[in-house]
């Protein structure tokens, strides 16, 4: 009881291995595959000392379609670059959000999630069986069904059937389908973050290259759209009002979007 009279941020922390910013200038929310993680080693390096040193003052949020244990396993591959952890973890395509020190899901976060979850994955399980293109079991259980697809196989036609059931089907990348609560997505869970975080929206950038990541730029939030954007994700260019379309690819279209946005000043003097 008492820890619900206490503001939501100061909640929120005591759920967290380690401190947010005390006075976040900046608020980045980025992919990681495709975006974070596209360039080159010596690019990465350069962008991962200047996150690791500006840890003060820009509150760092992974968002990933990633599960945690894979966001454990990269982190703990692009730690040789000098990765650190984020502070905070939007995980499998907004289903999951959790501490970045510890990777530990986050109980006030999810509850929303997780109710409109309950039963679903019984009654689609089903139907997803017979729809050829899937693999065989899905990748990702935790909150969604996540599956790789075979795109000449995938008949998306069986889609509409399956979210009569209360979800939502996503394909992106031509690689995967991610079957998700209805209404749940990296950028609804990120608004719900927001709130938490009682941060000002007008210092959050997001950032990404693909499908999952079109939630996010349609909350109306700062946002990037990578030079490397998958095609489908560029045709819905012209609907998002406050997306920035980067011309370098990966972790440089995150640079060149953030100083578009005005945060210029915080890459003074990047390594």
């Amino acid at each position: 009881m008492a820890d619900r009279r206490r503001a939501p941020r100061a909640r929120l922390q005591g759920h967290l291995a380690a401190p947010l910013p005390r006075q976040s200038e900046l608020m980045l929310v980025t992919d990681l595959d495709g975006t974070l993680l596209e360039g080159t080693v010596p690019t990465r390096r350069r962008i991962y000392r200047w996150l690791a040193s500006q840890r003060h003052r820009v509150l760092q949020v992974f968002s990933t379609g990633r599960d945690m244990r894979s966001v454990a396993r990269l982190l703990a591959t692009e730690a040789a670059l000098g990765l650190h952890p984020p502070h905070l973890v939007i995980g499998d395509v907004g289903c999951t959000v959790a501490c970045g020190a510890s990777l530990t899901p986050l109980p006030l976060a999810l509850e929303p999630i997780e109710a409109l979850w309950r039963g679903r994955a019984e009654k689609v399980l089903p139907l997803l069986a017979l729809v050829p293109g899937l693999s065989a079991e899905p990748l990702s259980t935790d909150r969604r069904l996540a599956y790789g697809i075979d795109p000449l196989r995938l008949d998306t036609g069986r889609l509409a059937a399956i979210e009569a059931h209360g979800v939502d089907c996503l394909v992106s990348g031509d690689k995967y389908l991610d079957v998700l609560p209805a209404g749940v997505n990296k950028g609804s869970t990120l608004l719900g973050l927001l709130e938490w975080l009682e941060l000002d929206p007008a210092r959050v950038v997001t950032a990404g290259d693909s499908l999952n990541d079109l939630a996010m730029f349609e909350t109306g939030l700062q946002s990037v759209m990578v030079g490397n954007a998958e095609p489908g994700l560029v045709r819905a260019l012209p609907g998002l009002t406050r997306t920035y379309r980067a011309r370098a690819h990966g972790c440089m279209g995150i640079l060149e979007g953030l100083r578009h946005f005005g945060f210029g000043h915080l890459l003074d003097g990047l390594p």
